[in-house]
């Protein structure tokens, strides 16, 4: 990946499977990692991080699974520095067809002190022994110095030069605690790049966090200083702020041109739909006025405005609602829509459903078209992505009948199918919902913390789909689940529901000490 030939082009290494994973509540199951790394692969992502290999067995099927699927990124797998993590990696990626290892290691005094307790000696032989590792497995090699931005300089260098001679083909400078601005990260990379005297061996890349709201242009700093490879994530997903979003770095370099004369090669006509997916199988919402995938990202309410876009839509769009990828609405789908109709809309929309899914998805489209006068593009991605999301789940939503009112008792009667056998309970509350979430309490043990409770509408009118996005806590474990129906109370249903599936999921899971890399 050194070509010089390709000196100008930006690697985009996509690492929502892995670190934006680790955010609290954003677990995928492996079927999600599987679309979500398909998407990632077909839009043109360079690499994709699939996951931790050692840090549970779900983790290494994970790795294992999209190395069988991906047919043109290079899939990559993270390690510590330890010789059990590097050949867990290496087993995981043997199927890839262009694998990676990214290993890394902490380099700042107080990680050093503090979490490795090591001498900075002891660290500068570790980068060595695990990068020849790491390079007797594959030729492909990345080394991270983790909390990079606040390493002493000359040891960073020296610690760069020793993985580059090792062979490193990758150094990745993370800003772990988002700690760094973007000038002073543009001259971090200019002094390693000027002092490391084998610098030339390898790409420079960036993997910032976004807890002072800079991750992006300390991302884009660094590639003006030689930097080509950035870390990033589909919505800015990951842990604490989150990490630098892929679409934002993605739209910067193809809209500024002028000034970041680069060339990434990413389909960004699929930008909104990847953010779609991501948004769905983590059941973490987009804010509305995200940048290039928000809600509000092209719309337009202040009268001033309106006219300018009437006149000319270049006086307030610095690029079209076309160029990520999203479509107007439309409202040509009905109850009278046949299988032809409805299979064309989901190719239109991205969609590839085997045939027994695309049957149940028609069938749920009909009835939804029964319930709703105008279905559309967005009502039909909501209950598209709510079955595939629910398609494994071991706890399913049946029936609801719910009694409510300013006479009360606010009763529920709830019956689910767990693992194959039907359960009905009822159950009173303090309104609709928490008698709901009562009688699906009385069928799964469990002691999980309500932590939020979010609804919002698909799309516009009192008949639109109910989203609904819950969040629970369990002894540390936090999951996010999500469910969509006409029924409100029907939508938060399925949305607890999939928050327990996740739950019980994330119990099996064990995950190593220091697991926070970058």
């Amino acid at each position: 990946m050194t070509n010089s030939s390709d000196k100008d082009h930006v690697y985009i290494f996509d690492t929502t499977m892995r670190d934006g994973e680790q955010s609290p509540g954003a677990s995928m199951t492996l079927g999600e990692k599987l679309q979500v790394a398909e998407v990632l692969d077909e839009m043109g992502v360079d690499i994709i991080e699939a996951g931790f290999p050692i840090a549970s067995n779900g983790d290494f099927e994970a790795v294992s699974e999209v190395s069988k699927i991906v047919k043109n990124a290079v899939v990559c797998g993270l390690a510590r520095a330890g010789q059990k993590d590097i050949d867990r990696a290496a087993d995981a990626l043997k199927h890839a067809k262009r694998p990676r290892i990214h290993s890394f290691l902490s380099t700042s005094p107080v990680h050093m002190k503090y979490k490795l307790q090591m001498e900075p000696e002891e660290v500068y032989e570790a980068v060595i022994s695990s990068v020849t590792r790491a390079r007797g497995h594959t030729d492909d090699v990345e080394w991270s110095p983790e909390d990079g931005t606040r390493t002493e300089h000359d040891f960073l260098c020296h610690c760069v030069e020793a993985a580059i001679k090792a062979g490193a083909t990758t150094i990745n400078i993370p800003d772990t605690v988002g700690y760094t601005v973007p000038e002073e990260y543009f001259q971090l990379i200019t002094m390693l790049r000027e002092r490391v005297p084998n610098s030339d061996k390898a790409i420079f890349s960036t993997h910032c966090h976004n807890d002072l709201g800079m991750a992006v242009a300390n991302s884009l700093a660094a590639v003006n200083a030689g930097a080509r490879q950035v870390e990033c994530t589909i919505n800015g997903l990951g842990e604490r702020a989150g990490n630098a979003a892929l679409e934002e770095i993605v739209m910067a370099i193809k809209t500024r041109s002028d000034v970041l004369p680069y060339d990434v090669g990413v389909n960004t006509e699929m930008l909104t739909r990847a953010s779609k997916l991501v948004s769905n199988v983590t059941a973490f919402p987009v804010q509305y006025n995200k940048a290039i995938v928000g809600k509000n990202a092209f719309a337009h309410e202040s009268g001033i405005h309106q006219d300018g876009m009437l006149k000319n839509a270049e006086t307030y769009e610095i690029m079209t609602p076309e160029s990520v990828g999203l479509k107007e609405t439309s409202l040509v789908m009905g109850k009278h829509s046949g299988r032809h109709a409805f299979r064309a809309k989901l190719e239109e929309l991205g969609y590839d459903l085997g045939e027994n899914a695309f049957q149940d998805a028609f069938q749920r489209f009909k009835d939804l078209a029964d319930k709703k006068k105008h279905v559309y593009d967005e009502d039909i991605e909501a209950l598209v992505d709510d079955q595939m999301a629910h398609a494994d789940d071991n706890i399913k939503v049946v029936a609801l009948t719910v009694i409510a009112g300013t006479g009360g008792p606010q009763k529920a009667t709830m019956t689910l199918e767990i693992d194959g056998r039907h359960v009905t309970k009822e159950a009173t509350g303090d309104g609709p919902v928490d008698a709901t979430f009562n009688a699906i309490q009385a069928m799964i043990d469990h002691s999980a913390r309500l932590q939020l409770y979010q609804v919002s509408a698909v799309t516009e009118g009192t008949d639109a789909q109910a989203e609904v996005s819950v969040r629970l806590e369990e002894d540390g474990k936090t999951v996010t689940g999500r469910g969509t129906d006409t029924d409100t109370m029907v939508a938060s249903a399925k949305a607890y529901v999939s928050a327990l599936n996740k739950l019980m999921v994330k119990r099996m899971k064990t995950k190593p000490e220091a697991l926070a890399v970058s």
